[in-house]
């Protein structure tokens, strides 16, 4: 009996080995089954020994018409919680709850009914006690087999059909546990998974699922061992100096790297493998979670009007993301980039419980312009993010950076002091720090102006500067994504050339929690980690993309370019900066001046903008920022020797 059911089963799936088995097939299956269990429930109640004759006839007497009754009460509890109606070769844990949850109920109907039967028709129970348990048992027990046998048999018949992948799990932990399992049960891939990295020590040198467990090290040795085709991060949370060290050594061995999605993105503890990527450097430069003070930054932020200018760029638009969780009353969102503010609103209007905003089409430059947005939205805290940044245009386009980055910034800052705003946070930048080119001077002189009108204003004025952001519009990230796909070469303009990197969700962070914790006046320095060669940036993002330096893709080196550093400054010795509550901010100690001693100089470098001409701009630049040098620039021969 058992093995004409359990041919009876497979002949059924492998009818259709490439669709689905026939839900009718399963139907009339599981009641097979369920009869089976029955028969077995029997046997073990007369301890598999043949009964005597008297005994069947009365055995066979209570049965006869409960077995109809039985049948149907199991038909129909199939039928109506249709557990019959999964995909068989998918089965999960919520098919096994489906089954259990039906049996159950169909096994309670049985006592009801057993009842019934004893008490008003003949003192027989529709099925003996012991009988309707180990029927319930036997027919989970049968049907569950059932399904977990027609899966592997899936699972296996499709492996030897694919192809082979040789995998390293980072993450011995339940994430990585369930990755294994997820791996294996993969219908299209056969991967072989030759075992596991993790920091904990105490799991390192042991073996899980007969699969064993290693610290990072050991990775060259199983490369050598068995070429391994990849290794998949599995951990939640790893300590970010690991997760470097497990990605750069398997780079350096050329082996790919991906990761599983987040926790958040897993389906009742499970994903689908086509949710697998390759990482991003942004995972490979990204360093550990930053801790905010979130009650400061509900306090300040709550219930007010916030005016992000900039707002549709790489910060200003991720500064309004983040300002979304402290529910403002309302968020204004300038720009004067069409496109890219509108791609924000579409993005914040999609967002459940969405705070209150509207968008700006607006030049900060444009003082009448400015003057009506402050009238009529009345802004109590001011988010400063609109600038040109690009250093090689900028040197070419003086008067531009000077009439958006100086005045620009002054207009905004004047009017928030005017409307007697309680904050206005500058976003400013590392490259103003001894500049070498217009722009970082230029955001020299918007600093400048920002703390010295601080100082007469009950407006607190406060500026916060960090470093290259991964991933923002222009930057060097994208750049050499976009050479890569063009298949090289990728540009850097020298070999020495070093840059700080930080995500832009984590530089935002920072100018939110920098932004709570000023008095007005300071200049807030942000600790940007260690400072990276950019060279080692493209060779790593050409091997995260699956490709050999120099040999897929070549690595050109073009030559600084006019106003361009070899290395940028931040100002994080404790020599020249104060430190604060907050581990990786600091009050930047630079030169200040009175509001009276500047104001008239920077208005005069407004006013020359209506010249257009270039020496006569830069001359005022560079008295009024003496530490202004120009570096490989056709206005080096303004530098004082």
């Amino acid at each position: 009996m058992i093995k004409l059911i359990t041919n009876f089963t497979f002949v059924a799936m492998l009818l259709r080995p490439t669709g689905n088995t026939p839900r009718w097939v399963i139907f009339l299956t599981d009641i097979v089954l369920c009869l089976l269990a029955l028969v077995i429930a029997y046997a073990v109640r007369f301890d598999f020994s043949k009964p005597d004759t008297a005994e069947m006839v009365n055995e066979w007497a209570v049965l006869k018409p409960s077995l109809g009754i039985y049948i149907l009460v199991r038909a129909l509890s199939f039928f109506i919680s249709k557990t019959y109606s999964g995909i068989i070769r998918f089965t999960s844990t919520q098919d096994a709850k489906r089954v259990l949850f039906t049996l159950l109920a169909g096994s309670g109907v049985f006592v009801i009914i057993s009842i019934i039967r004893f008490y008003f028709v003949d003192g027989f129970f529709m099925l003996p006690k012991s009988i309707m348990i180990l029927e319930f048992v036997f027919s989970f027990l049968l049907l569950i087999t059932m399904r977990v046998s027609i899966k592997l048999l899936y699972i296996e018949q499709n492996k030897s059909r694919g192809a082979t992948k040789n995998i390293v799990i980072y993450g011995a932990g339940d994430m990585g546990i369930a990755t294994k399992k997820i791996l294996e049960q993969d219908v299209n891939t056969l991967y072989n998974i030759i075992g596991f990295i993790d920091d904990n020590k105490a799991l390192q040198g042991k073996f899980i699922e007969r699969t064993p467990v290693r610290d990072v090290n050991y990775l060259n040795k199983w490369n050598e061992k068995k070429e391994i085709d990849t290794v998949m991060l599995a951990i939640h949370d790893p300590k970010p100096e690991n997760k470097s060290k497990v990605i750069e050594m398997a780079l350096s061995l050329d082996i790919d790297v991906v990761s599983t999605p987040p926790l958040d993105q897993w389906t009742e503890g499970s994903f689908n493998t086509g949710q697998i990527k390759k990482i991003k450097i942004e995972e490979l430069l990204g360093r550990k979670e930053i801790q905010l003070d979130t009650e400061n930054i509900q306090k300040l932020l709550g219930s007010k009007v916030i005016l992000v200018t900039g707002g549709a760029g790489s910060i200003g638009s991720e500064i309004a993301r983040q300002l979304m969780k402290y529910s403002p009353s309302k968020l204004v969102l300038l720009d004067q980039a069409e496109s890219p503010l509108y791609d924000l609103s579409n993005e914040l209007k999609s967002h459940k419980d969405t705070t209150p905003f509207e968008v700006v089409i607006a030049d900060v430059s444009n003082e009448s312009r400015m003057r009506r947005v402050f009238e009529y939205y009345r802004p109590q805290i001011v988010f400063h993010a609109a600038a040109y940044k690009h250093v090689p245009l900028m040197e070419e386009n003086p008067a531009e950076s000077i009439h958006v980055n100086v005045q620009g910034s002054k207009i905004t800052a004047d009017l928030a002091n005017d409307f007697n705003c309680e904050s206005f946070v500058m976003i400013s930048t590392d490259k103003a720090v001894n500049p070498t080119n217009v722009m970082g001077a230029s955001k020299r002189i918007a600093e400048i102006y920002v703390q010295a009108l601080s100082k007469h204003s009950k407006t607190k004025f406060i500026t916060t500067r960090f470093g290259n952001v991964l991933g923002s519009n222009g930057s060097v990230i994208p750049l050499f994504k976009k050479q890569i796909e063009n298949g090289g070469p990728v540009t850097v303009t020298d070999e020495r050339i070093t840059r700080f990197f930080m995500t832009i969700p984590e530089a935002c962070q920072l100018v939110l929690e920098a932004g709570t914790m000023g008095n007005g006046g300071e200049i807030f320095v942000f600790d940007m980690g260690e400072s990276i060669k950019i060279i080692d940036l493209a060779k790593q993002m050409i091997r995260l993309s699956g490709f050999e330096v120099d040999k897929d893709i070549k690595i050109k080196i073009t030559g600084l370019r006019p106003g361009e550093k070899l290395y940028e400054e931040l100002l994080t010795s404790s020599e020249n900066t104060i430190p604060t509550h907050h581990p990786k901010i600091m009050i930047g100690k630079v030169e200040e001046y009175e509001f009276d001693q500047v104001s008239s100089r920077i208005q005069d470098l407004v006013e020359s903008y209506d010249t257009q001409n270039n020496d006569i701009l830069v001359k005022k630049m560079k008295e009024l920022v003496p530490e202004y040098i120009s570096n490989n620039s056709i206005f080096s021969k303004f530098d004082t020797k």
